[in-house]
């Protein structure tokens, strides 16, 4: 399935290459009518230990990234939005409908009257109107690129950029200023007929000296790995670099299962670990999560962890890593082996909530 997926995928080859001079970012329009906006600071201090602030424009036809819940008139009309932080919320996801709720153009995105993305590269603005989290953020983007996907024929790319966060996050009345580092996405998509995709994991950590590791691991419904990468990208030097072979990743334990609002039966995980390891490189992640996870990143869950991170022998720990994740694979994927994984309930999971 690998080697199928490096002869459609054009990234491998994209991340081995300098920074492009000019990346597709747009809204809806000609063939692409799936759209994907993120923005994900980890590293926070607490209370927040994380932000992030993520749209999926148009519901594409793909298990893990599809949110049938949040559909009230057609899959391409419906954008889902969410914007959290680790304590708990009630109102970090909403749904809009793109006629009546959204305007869009090359420079500015406004989702209702609440969120709003404007900017073109290399500064971006981001704000939100909201009683629970306001945020209002200036997004400076560096030259410093990791392609996740580019298929062959324009049918699918995602990219992320390594940025630098300045502004202010209001949480219930406590106002916090930030000056961060963190990643800026974008993918586009035709609306291909059905892909059987269905379980996706995403980990962001900021480690010293303006260092960051992107981790990503995705699976089809046969519970084959279509993709297992390492990035890791350095703010001083202004340089990427992607790890594709040897990239592991395992649950060592879980929590019990919850059901989502789209009536999927889902494992949230406890305590994971990373690995990779050729004959001049290692990177080693072990990590627990904090039990942050809020429901409303297409068909899955957001929240931070604790983690250890060691690199070629060099070890360094922190307090809030940022994670992604969706597992819409059949349960005997999910229930396989996980006897001895099963641990206490989620801290403070939340609930998925329609707001407009």
């Amino acid at each position: 399935m690998q080697l199928l997926m490096n002869f459609v995928d054009e990234s491998k080859q994209l991340n081995q290459a300098q920074f492009p001079l000019k990346l597709g970012y747009h809204g809806p329009k000609g063939r692409f009518k799936i759209i994907h906006q993120g923005l994900m600071i980890p590293n926070l201090s607490a209370p927040l230990h994380y932000l992030n602030f993520l749209t999926i424009i148009g519901q594409p036809n793909v298990p893990m990234i599809r949110n049938q819940s949040a559909i009230q008139t057609t899959a391409l009309d419906t954008v889902t939005v969410i914007s959290s932080t680790s304590p708990h919320m009630v109102g970090h996801s909403s749904r809009y409908s793109i006629e009546q709720d959204c305007q869009f153009t090359d420079e500015d995105y406004y989702f209702a009257n609440k969120e709003h993305l404007r900017g073109t590269f290399p500064h971006f603005r981001l704000t939100r109107e909201d009683d629970e989290l306001s945020i209002d953020l200036n997004i400076y983007t560096k030259p410093i690129i990791s392609h996740f996907t580019k298929l062959r024929l324009g049918l699918f790319d995602h990219w992320s950029l390594l940025c630098q966060c300045k502004g202010q996050i209001v949480y219930k009345g406590q106002k916090y200023e930030i000056d961060q580092m963190g990643s800026f996405e974008y993918a586009r998509a035709i609306n291909i007929p059905y892909l059987p995709l269905c379980f996706f994991t995403y980990q962001i950590i900021n480690l010293k000296n303006q260092r960051q590791l992107l981790l990503a691991q995705i699976r089809n419904n046969f519970n084959q790995i279509i993709q297992s990468r390492m990035y890791l990208r350095d703010g001083n030097t202004a340089m990427a670099e992607m790890f594709d072979n040897y990239v592991y990743f395992k649950v060592h334990r879980v929590y019990p299962k919850m059901t989502t609002p789209n009536h999927q039966d889902m494992y949230l995980p406890r305590e994971f670990e990373w690995t990779y390891q050729d004959e001049q490189r290692s990177i080693h992640v072990l990590a627990e999560s904090r039990g942050d996870f809020k429901f409303g990143l297409a068909a899955g869950y957001v929240g931070s962890f604790t983690y250890q991170v060691t690199i070629d022998g060099e070890m360094e720990e922190g307090q809030a890593g940022y994670c992604e994740y969706i597992d819409c694979r059949p349960l005997k994927w999910q229930e396989k082996n996980n006897k001895e994984k099963k641990s206490k309930e989620v801290a403070h999971p939340a609930p998925f909530a329609c707001k407009k």
